[in-house]
């Protein structure tokens, strides 16, 4: 089993962002320091949800301030940038990190980025597959050229060279499809439990993709004394970001935004996730691994909203909660 954190670098109230992007780099440090395998960082345009507006950015700071924990974008948006420019700072980091980087890729929604980018909604609907391939070229050939729907250029030479493959983000039958078709691992959300994980794996491997494939979960982590304790705390902290956090997501045309009843949603995520004690920690994540045939985790630490507790839960995970795993 390998066990990472996820920094969403969430902005609760009273925080600058600005400071929090520097905590988020020592988040990483004490989750190397306390023996988790990965960090994984997201990206968020133009909202409090989360304050990084480019993760492999931060995930280049990280590289500098340690040396045996991987890192990966969780994930950088495809829908909103050149799959060729990411791929060269993928390839960057690739190189400069001594091969710790893991690119971590998704479609992204329908939100105003779309347009304050221009890449426009048409690319968020239908130029996924494409630039995802336009992205594989990039990370496996050394050269590359496109004459498609949304990019037609002559062939260039991809310096610096890195033989990379990413992870996609899998929210859909359409996203899975498409994974699997590439033989690309998955990473699946923390907003749906163990069974509907097992059933898109299961679509995964109907589709073709290997078996073998490293698919990833992500979660939330909170460790206390007793599960009683560290449900009530999150119950008690995750809403204060959660409410204008959710707010940022605009929609880029006239569609309604989704709406989330969050307290239901905060009981679901400290129901399905290892929030407890140590003890049910470990068996939480035991449990996922064996319904779900996926054994690479991701979990959010942020969830109590102050640097000194998220830096607490790390170093009790890594000294009560990954030694029951291994």
């Amino acid at each position: 089993m390998r066990i990472g954190v996820f920094l969403i670098v969430a902005r609760f109230p009273g925080h600058e962002p600005g400071r929090l992007l520097a905590d988020a780099v020592d988040l990483v440090v004490a989750a190397e320091e306390a023996g988790f395998d990965d960090a994984w960082i997201a990206e968020h345009h133009f909202m409090s949800y989360g304050v990084c507006p480019s993760a492999i950015t931060l995930a280049a700071v990280a590289a500098g301030r340690t040396s045996r924990i991987g890192l990966g974008t969780a994930v950088s948006v495809l829908s909103t940038q050149h799959p060729v420019a990411l791929a060269e700072q993928a390839a960057m980091l690739h190189h400069l990190s001594g091969g710790r980087f893991t690119l971590g890729v998704g479609r992204g929604g329908p939100w105003v980025d779309l347009e304050v980018f221009g890449t426009g909604i048409e690319r968020y609907e239908r130029g996924f597959g494409e630039s995802l391939d336009l992205l594989l070229q990039a990370l496996s050939r050394g050269r590359v050229a496109a004459d498609g729907e949304f990019f037609r250029f002559r062939e260039v030479p991809m310096v610096p060279e890195a033989r990379m493959r990413p992870v996609v983000a899998c929210t859909s039958e359409a996203t899975v499809g498409l994974a699997a078709a590439r033989g690309l691992p998955m990473l699946l959300g923390m907003h749906i439990g163990d069974a509907e994980k097992a059933a898109l794996v299961g679509d995964y491997l109907a589709r073709g993709g290997p078996a073998a494939a490293a698919h990833m979960a992500a979660g939330v982590g909170y460790v206390a004394d007793s599960t009683a304790q560290a449900v009530r705390e999150l119950k008690e902290s995750i809403p204060r970001w959660l409410g204008p956090g959710l707010a940022g997501y605009v929609p880029v045309d006239d569609r309604p935004r989704p709406a989330r009843n969050i307290p239901a949603y905060v009981d679901l995520l400290t129901l399905m996730h290892p929030v407890g004690s140590a003890e049910h920690c470990a068996e939480t994540l035991r449990r996922s691994a064996e319904r779900t045939r996926i054994e690479r985790f991701v979990l959010m630490v942020e969830g109590m909203g102050e640097q000194r507790r998220t830096l607490e839960n790390i170093r009790r995970f890594g000294a009560e909660v990954l030694p029951l795993l291994r």
